[in-house]
């Protein structure tokens, strides 16, 4: 991977603040949604988010610009210093491709490597405090005053990929009985997504491993769903539905049964004699399922519904009981 200050942009002495800017420019710039036609749109992505992993942290920034850490944000075994190697010569060690402990020694013959495994450690430490070898043979190591211990620095786990992000849209019906669905992800692939009964608007389904891939694994992908508007129902409080029921003049003043859409079908309201607009009734367990295998209730508020066009009976029948039988329905309004 190329260095994270070149990736981002940015000199060495920049600040977190300028850091930062950078990042979120190039993601906006760099990100699979802008730049669906390019097949490695994905990778220069995954690259950033890297980048941004070890230079967005201080401690990691400050570990990579002391050569602890590489660009991926892998360990470097640093070495020691001050080890005998013969005359003009200097020791080095490092962990070799096996993960095994290497050393090696320049001279006057070049590079020649010291040992393998483990078991090459511990000569080092024997020719650096006295105990014999090149150390000795060059003019005699330092003698081994104080127990020598080793303690490897431990790093934090290697940064993830980036995340990716979808949405999805749903209906009402889908919301309350559970779907399936193919979603398009940025990167173009398509998934098949389990949506579980109940979710509610604006929650998030994770993918794990799905996302951008990086070097300590992929990330996720975070898939946002949507309910569709229902011409007849409106989520109220989670898992409670409401609905706007139509009666006619003659239903509100004699009463007698309406039938009631609900999402798995219609049943039968007993509306009362002298039902007002405004009423609400509850029909138990008719909403949305919620959590411990629950349901919400359906609200049914009373809409009355004069008939259609002038009506010369229902305006005589009016005009008589406005003159017989007046009332005020505002006068707690005043």
């Amino acid at each position: 991977m190329r260095d994270p200050y070149e990736v981002l942009g940015v000199k060495r002495s920049a600040d977190a603040a300028e850091i930062k800017s950078a990042f979120r420019k190039l993601a906006k710039k760099l990100h699979p949604d802008a730049n669906k036609q390019d097949p490695e749109a994905a990778a220069k992505f995954a690259e950033l988010n890297a980048a941004y992993e070890i230079l967005g942290e201080d401690d990691k920034r400050k570990a990579f610009d002391r050569g602890e850490i590489d660009a991926e944000g892998k360990p470097r075994f640093q070495g020691f210093e001050g080890f005998g190697a013969g005359a003009g010569g200097q020791a080095h060690a490092g962990f070799g491709r096996d993960g095994g402990f290497q050393s090696f020694s320049w001279g006057t013959d070049g590079a020649q490597q010291a040992g393998g495994g483990f078991g090459g450690f511990e000569d080092i430490l024997k020719e650096a405090f006295g105990g014999g070898g090149a150390g000795r043979r060059g003019g005699g190591g330092a003698r081994r005053r104080q127990p020598f211990t080793f303690e490897q620095e431990e790093f934090g786990p290697e940064p993830t990929g980036g995340d990716l992000a979808a949405s999805v849209t749903i209906s009402l019906n889908e919301a309350a009985n559970g779907a399936k669905r193919r979603v398009h992800l940025p990167t173009g692939k398509e998934v098949e997504v389990k949506i579980p009964a109940g979710l509610a608007d604006g929650k998030q389904i994770r993918l794990k491993g799905q996302g951008i891939p990086g070097p300590g694994g992929a990330g996720d992908v975070l898939i946002t769903v949507h309910i569709a508007p229902h011409p007849y129902f409106k989520v109220e409080d989670g898992t409670n539905l409401r609905l706007e029921l139509p009666i006619t003049l003659y239903e509100a003043v004699l009463g007698g049964k309406v039938r009631v859409p609900t999402l798995d079908g219609a049943v039968e309201l007993n509306v009362p004699a002298g039902t007002n607009g405004g009423r609400t009734f509850r029909l138990k367990g008719k909403g949305l399922p919620g959590d411990n295998k629950t349901h919400g209730d359906l609200l049914a508020m009373v809409r009355i519904v004069l008939p259609d066009g002038k009506d010369a009976d229902l305006d005589e029948l009016m005009e008589k009981w406005r003159e017989s039988k007046p009332y005020d329905p505002r006068k707690d309004l005043a």
